[in-house]
């Protein structure tokens, strides 16, 4: 008998042409997350296996738990496809086992086999009843599920199936750059794009002196977070400084954050697209004060030709905030320190800005200029469980 993890793709199986893709980048991402655990994974049509140390068996479930792509997984046992083997096998895993209802469920993969599957659930719960006393069937409700799945060399038992998180493989759609603020639904919406199977960068603006390094580890600490479900994240930190207070000085005030949201939409996509984004990924949800408003959105997108997604857009703030505390974000989003987009904030923005007048408001500063130097100052962080690496200016 050996213990095995069994893997089902779910989502995966519906998409024929793109199959033999999905299956290899998730076998790549596991591989990626368990690269120290000394693990073997065996890849087939409809499921992948994985052998390993039982010491590491918390471990592996942990990770499995947060990939996207797996439909369920199992600790499973194999055995050799022969009756009197199978019998014996379960009922040496049950005898530690305690419940006091069972229920058998039997797949019989393999056709050719002798008994149906109705058949063999009867006869191997009859020996089930035989063996341990003090317990009884129940079809509805019981304790404990026992699946049998009957292959033509082998067959595979387990007791517990294992919810995953479903989805598509990260980076089976390219890569994407997520406008990473340091609220609570820009890593929701990172979130969502990674279960969609787009890998993520991130872009973090910053302000200082007006807003403070805490702030930029705050947004570092967010970028961990969504580790848990990627292999990897480069965090971009874009000091906007001095084109914040050019704008503040020089146009309407009224305007300041459509128009500055213009310049973040310009600079991140000349990031994106040098970096081999696809799309950038924010935020942003539809309502009724300042940027969030259709109008407000569409006077701000049309400054740039790379598409932009917004995956929390119609989503209400209580299940935005749901999602935030199940993939542990939200505690450090609250935390009290100030981004680019909370400073400079005027008491009456616009709400229904005007495209031809955002033109004209940031025709007062030379952006161009600005933008160009904003990029070479410009820096990345290599975002890892373990620490943060600086590398070189962009």
């Amino acid at each position: 008998m050996q213990k095995r993890i069994l893997i089902k793709y779910g989502e995966l199986t519906t998409k024929k042409d793109n199959r033999k893709l999905f299956i290899e980048k998730l076998y790549q991402n596991i591989l990626a997350k368990l690269k120290d655990k000394n693990i073997l994974i065996e890849k087939e049509y409809s499921r992948m296996y994985i052998d390993y140390d039982s010491s590491v068996e918390d471990e592996i479930v942990t990770v499995l738990k947060n990939t996207f792509g797996i439909h369920e997984f199992e600790i499973a046992y194999k055995v050799n496809t022969n009756i009197e083997e199978i019998k014996d096998n379960i009922l040496i895993s049950l005898k530690n086992m305690a419940f006091k209802t069972f229920k058998v469920e039997t797949k019989r993969r393999d056709k050719s086999f002798e008994i149906t599957s109705t058949d063999f659930s009867r006869m191997l719960g009859s020996h089930i009843l035989k063996n341990i006393e003090g317990i009884k069937v129940d079809v509805h409700n019981p304790d404990l599920l026992i699946n049998v799945e009957i292959n033509k060399e082998s067959t595979y038992f387990y007791f517990n199936v294992i919810k995953g998180l479903g989805g598509y493989p990260v980076g089976v759609q390219g890569k994407g750059f997520l406008m990473l603020s340091g609220g609570i639904d820009s890593p929701v919406a990172g979130y969502l794009a990674l279960k969609r199977g787009v890998s993520i960068d991130a872009i973090y603006f910053e302000a200082i002196p007006h807003t403070s390094l805490q702030a930029r580890e705050k947004v570092i600490k967010l970028a961990r977070e969504l580790l848990a479900f990627t292999p990897k994240i480069n965090l971009y930190v874009v000091p906007i400084t001095k084109l914040q207070e050019a704008i503040y000085k020089n146009c309407d005030p009224t305007y300041i954050i459509t128009i500055l949201r213009r310049m973040m939409y310009r600079i991140a996509s000349k990031i994106a697209l040098k970096n081999h984004g696809k799309i950038l990924i924010n935020g942003e949800s539809i309502g009724q004060v300042a940027s969030q408003t259709l109008s407000s959105m569409q006077v701000i997108n049309e400054v740039v030709n790379i598409p932009v997604i917004r995956p929390v857009a119609c989503m209400d703030k209580l299940e935005i905030i749901k999602i935030a505390k199940e993939i542990k974000t939200y505690d450090i989003s609250i935390l009290p320190y100030e981004d680019c987009c909370t400073i400079f904030v005027p008491k009456h923005p616009v709400i229904n800005p005007n495209s031809k007048k955002a033109q004209i408001e940031e025709a007062k500063i030379d952006y161009e200029t600005a933008i160009k130097e904003i990029l070479k100052e410009t820096f990345v962080i290599k975002i890892t469980e373990e620490k943060e690496e600086f590398a070189d200016l962009l």
